[in-house]
């Protein structure tokens, strides 16, 4: 980038807020999936909404790609970029607006997840999804990937939670969509927003819904000699008609590496534990805990455990979400996948993704959202050694391709961003894609916002050739 183009970013940013060496660089160069990576030419870290505007039109100006990022968890490569300018939201970190009376808060991109629910517990309220990384995840992110999380079995994904958006668009004009009301008159532009992955714009603010904390809150843990057990106590429960808050699943492996990590008291030689969380008023939640504990009984339950208090159901949640961080203690690195199946065929997905381990010979370990059928195969291996990665991508790919097989989809959170776009060929027709294009087209003409991301490099003419993950170089 030359000297002048360099002046003016520290101009609108000020110096300290525009990074341009490679040491600066370096820590922006992937998100939450090592193995895809990218030199972006500068990253820029605006502190207001005019900063933004200004930055997006400069680029226009020279034609230089640019992408917005959050806190880089992400695990889709969404933000990583090959080239351009990264543009991060980090400093636009405010809770703008808390209304008890709407039930909503006015919110900035950079706001920590959790952050905003532990602003709003004392007035009794929290912002109901909960991505496992939500003690340092942003909000932009969420909306931007549509995030999901345990509670998304009962609460929903991020999108029943956004009511109105600012958007800077490609071309950096500005648009207001929604506000303080649920509905939509006319087409919903705002869906549309939610989920686009940064494809179609940069969101600056929101408007959230905000969630009562429930009455009660009751948290078991629930051991099994299998994961296959444990996977039909999921069906059993969900056709029983109960909507827990969370059902969660850590097979043996996963256990063993959280429990040394943590020590939240699941036993570490267990097959599988089942965790379950129920929410709402006291009478419902009590027909539903004795319901819940005969399924369990019926099904050969080796111990079921109630959380005592509060400080034990919270040890329990801090080992299911520390347990991507968990698995740094015992490989150099891990490839999580996000397929979803029907609830009704997780014991099928689990054998098959046994026997893609063994076949491949890599280690799998599960940690997933049974409840909703979105499962988490973190595939343990090690980066340096290049004939392994081969191996760890083309089982990623089996994996989902079983997935879309059994009758779900290659992606239940995560999104899609550069890590399954060329997988998007397994799910829908090129007229599909063709159609999903023009809208991408329509807001994003010049194609300089978040390039590179949710569609195949080439036009398949339906065809899904085996090793397509393969194909994105930076990858091996």
């Amino acid at each position: 980038m030359n000297k002048n183009l360099q002046g003016i970013l520290k101009r609108i940013v000020g110096s300290e807020n525009a990074l341009l060496t490679p040491e600066e660089i370096l820590v922006y160069e992937s998100d939450g999936v090592s193995l895809i990576k990218g030199k972006p030419e500068a990253v820029l870290l605006p502190g207001s909404i005019e900063e933004i505007v200004k930055i997006v039109k400069l680029a226009n100006l020279y034609n230089i790609p640019f992408t917005a990022r959050g806190a880089g968890t992400g695990l889709s490569g969404g933000c990583t970029v090959q080239s351009g300018w990264v543009i991060s939201t980090a400093r636009l970190n405010k809770i703008i607006e808390i209304d008890l009376v709407n039930r909503t808060a006015r919110v900035q991109p950079g706001v920590v997840n959790l952050a905003l629910s532990e602003t709003l517990k004392p007035h009794g309220y929290f912002f109901a999804p909960d991505p496992s990384s939500q003690s340092a995840c942003t909000l932009g992110g969420n909306f931007a990937e549509n995030s999901g999380g345990p509670h998304c079995l009962k609460y929903g994904m991020t999108l029943p939670h956004i009511l109105g958006a600012s958007v800077i668009l490609p071309d950096g004009e500005f648009l207001q969509l929604g506000g303080k009301i649920s509905g939509n008159t006319g087409c919903d532009l705002l869906g549309l927003m939610v989920g686009s992955e940064g494809t179609l714009g940069i969101a600056v603010e929101f408007v959230v819904r905000l969630t009562p904390i429930p009455e009660v809150v009751r948290t078991f843990l629930a051991v099994f000699s299998s994961i296959g057990i444990a996977s039909k106590v999921v069906s059993e429960i969900t056709a029983s008609g109960i909507v827990p808050a969370a059902l969660e699943i850590l097979d043996k492996l996963t256990l063993s590496v959280v429990e040394e990590f943590v020590h939240a008291g699941y036993p570490a030689d267990a097959g599988a534990v089942l965790l379950i969380e129920l929410d709402g008023n006291e009478v419902q939640i009590e027909e539903e805990a004795e319901l819940v504990k005969t399924i369990c009984q019926e099904n050969g339950v080796i111990t079921l455990q109630e959380a005592r208090d509060e400080e034990y159901r919270k040890k329990l949640w801090l080992g299911r979400k520390s347990a991507f961080g968990a698995f740094g203690r015992v490989s150099h690195d891990f490839f999580v996948m996000d397929g979803v199946v029907p609830p009704s065929r997780l014991s099928e997905i689990m054998n098959k993704i046994q026997e893609i381990g063994k076949k491949h010979q890599v280690q799998i370990a599960n940690v997933f959202h049974a409840g909703d059928g979105n499962l988490h195969p973190n595939i343990l291996f090690d980066a340096r050694e290049k004939e392994m990665v081969k191996r760890v991508l083309l089982a990623g790919e089996e994996i989902l391709m079983e997935c879309v097989a059994l009758g779900g989809a290659v992606s239940g959170e995560h999104g899609i961003g550069s890590e399954k776009q060329n997988l998007m060929p397994l799910m829908f027709a090129e007229e599909d894609l063709e159609a999903m294009r023009k809208i991408h087209d329509f807001f994003n003409p010049r194609n300089l916002c978040n390039p590179g991301k949710i569609f195949p490099n080439q036009k398949t003419c339906g065809e899904v050739p085996s090793g397509r993950y393969l194909s994105a170089a930076s990858w091996i």
